[in-house]
């Protein structure tokens, strides 16, 4: 019996203990109301990067030739550094002495599986190739460098053509050979015949004879111009003729300005050779804005693509869905023609050119940017003497692409029949 009346009170001590214990281990923060339990929101899924606009680069080549293949590999670097979200991939030596038996469109077929949208192939050899190419990837849009398939109405809707006007490089490129020359020779070392090459040949020969007779008021009979074609567009042994042999050639028969048309530097290499040896000789390269290095003391510039602007136009209408095939001839920025951002030619002037000259240079270029001189103008004949623009005439642009013979007072062969 006083067991069960115990219980209430233990239970009654127990209980006030416990709530004493309780109330001393609050702070003055639990005293205010409990705020809601923050919960986070849910993660959002990460957004998934945007597929690059990769677009593939066909080199006749080596990438890094100083000649024409290297000036279109670095044009892809200007567009992946001025067009974001793009991504060149490029296949070098596509030629039959490098990738025998390999095609145009096995390589297009590479690209594409890699996800190029857009296949720029950029040499004349590739015209059938790419033509080829482009009607078997319909999706893919192509451009032939040097070609005329839009011309023609050969090509495909989805092929285009670019090429720079190199004629007004190579009439700087002539008018500074005939500035600087001591014995009125000046040698063209030539790749291939074509009619892109005739027409470089004749507009090299044409600077130089503006130079001879309008400026340095000399006999048009005294001046010397002569070609010789190696075969290709750079050596191939056993193929082409060496191009150093046909240098050192001009200059041991007493031509003393060599200009170069082939893609590589053989030319500047070769007269800085002879220079050590005490000839007074110069040399002038092609394609490449780079190609005086190393040869400083003979060069007397370097007429050179600068594909960057052309590519990016051509890519960032492609990414825009507003790109129609065209046959596009780009000339210098005649307010600059050395502007990276503006001219597809230029003209980098070397250090071998003298002050003189360089001030003659500056003088033609300023004439032919502003139209007061215009050497594409008649009287002009063939070397057959077939007139090719009549007294009075100026050739359009259809007669000097599509260049026949080269003009009287050159000395080479017009034909490789």
């Amino acid at each position: 019996m006083l067991r069960k009346l115990l219980l209430p009170v233990v239970a009654a001590f127990i209980i006030a203990g416990l709530f004493s214990i309780v109330s001393c281990g609050k702070t003055e923060d639990s005293q205010k109301p409990a705020e809601p339990k923050k919960t986070e929101a849910p993660a959002k899924a990460a957004e998934k990067p945007a597929e690059p606009f990769i677009f593939g680069l066909l080199l006749v080549g080596p990438y890094n030739d100083r000649g024409w293949s290297q000036a279109h590999y670095e044009g892809g670097l200007y567009v992946e550094k001025n067009v974001p979200g793009t991504k060149t991939i490029y296949i070098d030596k596509v030629n039959p002495a490098d990738r025998a038996g390999v095609t145009i469109p096995m390589l297009a077929d590479d690209m594409a599986e890699k996800g190029a949208q857009l296949i720029i192939a950029n040499s004349d050899d590739m015209k059938d190739g790419t033509r080829e190419a482009a009607l078997k990837h319909p999706g893919i849009k192509f451009i032939h460098i040097s070609g005329d398939d839009v011309l023609t109405g050969k090509g495909s809707p989805n092929l285009g053509n670019l090429m720079g006007k190199m004629e007004y490089g190579k009439m700087m490129a002539g008018f500074a050979a005939a500035m600087t020359t001591k014995t009125g020779k000046i040698g063209y070392l030539g790749p291939l015949i074509n009619e892109e090459t005739r027409r470089l040949v004749v507009s090299c020969y044409l600077g130089a004879k503006y130079a001879w007779t309008e400026v340095l008021k000399k006999d048009p009979a005294d001046l010397q111009f002569k070609v010789t074609w190696i075969g290709f567009w750079f050596n191939i042994p056993g193929v082409t003729s060496d191009p150093t042999q046909v240098a050192q050639n001009f200059f041991d028969t007493g031509y003393d300005v060599l200009i170069s048309g082939i893609d590589t530097t053989e030319a500047v290499i070769v007269a800085g050779q002879k220079k050590g040896q005490g000839k007074e000789v110069w040399a002038i390269p092609y394609d490449y804005e780079g190609a005086c290095e190393g040869g400083s003391n003979v060069c007397l510039g370097v007429p050179y693509f600068n594909w960057g602007p052309d590519f990016a136009k051509v890519i960032k209408q492609t990414m825009a869905e507003q790109w129609q095939a065209a046959w596009t001839w780009s000339g210098p920025d005649w307010k600059d023609i050395n502007n990276h951002n503006t001219s597809a030619v230029g003209y980098k002037k070397g250090d071998a050119l003298s002050a003189e000259a360089g001030q003659a240079l500056d003088k033609f270029i300023q004439g032919l940017g502003n139209g007061s001189i215009n050497l594409f103008k008649g009287p002009l004949d063939y070397q057959d003497g077939t007139p090719y623009v009549k007294a009075g005439e100026e050739a359009t642009d259809q007669q000097i692409w599509y260049m026949e013979q080269l003009l009287a007072g050159i000395e080479g062969q017009s034909s490789a029949k």
